[in-house]
């Protein structure tokens, strides 16, 4: 088993007012060699936008754009002729493929909104665009693992064009748990939302994250009040 452990403090931070940013992984003005990537996962931004401010419309190619806003509502304009809200609770994906534009705004004009966006390397290069969202409400399993995304549009939550599982596990007591990985040559990419976890012996406070990959299980204990969001990749793609 391998791990790299990123504490939240080490993330990227940029203000620009309407928009507070932490980056993950290298991203805009910030970089740092070593933290480019994990696998296939390629960005995980932890933004809070002013109200009714946000992005105007750009593009993107080749790149699947995971959405999960974590308080409030976004907006959603792209150039499919998708015009949609996105709400806490719920999971956006869009595949840019071939190449899309979309605009992202604060829906609400009296609050902000704290959203994660991922954005992971696809297994097939210049697709037809497409965008979905889902609830996940519908999937929540209180003290278990649930599924929100995988590779397959009939499995259950939203779908990717890439061997990639995303998992969440809400408590409201202390568990202990055991991931075992979908596909063993991939790795976990596990970020606390809320709460406290303990993975592999490290402990891992919010917005603390481990990655951990040549094992086929990971071992999580989990505190009362815990949201976790564990994200399996490809190591290599």
């Amino acid at each position: 088993m391998k791990t790299v452990y990123h504490p939240s403090s080490t993330r990227g931070h940029a203000n620009h007012g309407w928009l507070e940013a932490r980056h993950s992984f290298s991203f805009a003005n910030w970089y740092d060699p070593n933290r480019t990537n994990f696998g296939a996962l390629r960005v995980l931004n932890d933004d809070v936008i002013a109200p009714s401010m946000g992005f105007g419309m750009h593009p993107h190619s080749n790149m699947e754009i995971i959405t999960i806003p974590l308080k409030g509502d976004l907006e959603h304009q792209d150039s499919m002729g998708n015009v949609e809200v996105i709400k806490e609770g719920e999971i956006q994906v869009m595949s840019a493929g071939a190449g899309v534009q979309h605009s992202e705004y604060n829906k609400n004009n009296d609050r902000e909104i704290n959203l994660l966006q991922l954005w992971i390397f696809p297994d097939k290069q210049n697709v037809t665009p497409r965008y979905a969202q889902q609830t996940i409400r519908d999937l929540y399993a209180q003290n278990d693992f649930f599924q929100i995304l995988s590779p397959s549009a009939a499995d259950q939550g939203v779908w990717i064009h890439q061997n990639s599982w995303f998992h969440m596990l809400y408590t409201d007591t202390s568990v202990e748990k055991q991931y075992r990985l979908k596909d063993p040559s991939n790795g976990v990419y596990c970020f606390v939302i809320e709460g406290t976890a303990q993975i592999e012996n490290q402990t891992l406070e919010a917005r603390d994250a481990m990655g951990v990959w040549e094992t086929t299980s990971i071992f999580i204990k989990a505190t009362p009040q815990t949201q976790l969001l564990l994200i399996e990749v490809p190591m290599t793609y």
